[in-house]
């Protein structure tokens, strides 16, 4: 048997006090709070008294760290899979409010619906879709818990939900360690739940576009 339900947990708040797009830079890691964040994320999966069978994430520190209050909580090594990671962005370690103003990047904004500052939405779609669906087949049953990040979250909802992968960035609904739940209908994904267990108030939020 397959999966059960597959949860897409989003890493807590990085340190960053750069205020920088860090992308798939390397070192960096969780702040304090952003291991509080984590820890919260992985007691509201826990309080849904389901058990959970595997547990995924990017190979970026963030995600590597934000899992393992998972494996304290269910006993789970994850599982490394490049697939939902950070997607590529030009912009890696820069700030944005100063980028978008600088006439040399204005041609990395040229086309929002691709994006044309980064890697293409639709790819994006292809190996998250890829990696879960992988995952989802490979258990024998229970969830499956995959930490990765918000952009790969929220694009995978635009499309599980059939809306435009075209967005505001800035008004993706995928706060930091928030899970988004699905379930397989057939052969097509479906949403179940979205969940913000963590307190994320004055937390510091700008590392992707």
């Amino acid at each position: 048997m397959p999966a059960d339900r597959l949860h897409l947990v989003r890493h807590g708040e990085v340190h960053n006090p750069g205020r920088v797009l860090y992308g798939r830079l390397p070192n960096f890691r969780l702040s304090d709070d952003g291991r509080e964040m984590t820890r919260a994320a992985a007691r509201y999966v826990q309080s849904l008294d389901r058990p959970v069978s595997a547990l995924y994430a990017s190979p970026l520190q963030r995600t590597r760290e934000s899992a393992e209050p998972f494996t304290t909580a269910f006993g789970l090594d994850p599982i490394i899979d490049e697939r939902i990671i950070e997607p590529t962005n030009v912009f890696e370690g820069k700030r944005m409010q100063r980028a978008v103003f600088d006439p040399g990047n204005w041609r990395y904004l040229r086309e929002p619906a691709i994006p044309s500052w980064g890697e293409p939405y639709v790819e994006v779609v292809a190996r998250m879709d890829a990696a879960m669906t992988d995952a989802w087949n490979a258990a024998d049953s229970g969830d499956v818990v995959m930490v990765s990040h918000q952009l790969p979250i929220w694009i995978t909802h635009l499309a599980v939900t059939g809306k435009p992968l075209r967005h505001d960035p800035r008004r993706r609904r995928c706060a930091l360690s928030s899970v988004t739940s699905f379930e397989r209908d057939g052969d097509l994904w479906r949403e179940v739940a979205y969940a913000e267990p963590a307190s994320t108030a004055g937390a510091v939020d700008v590392g992707a576009v």
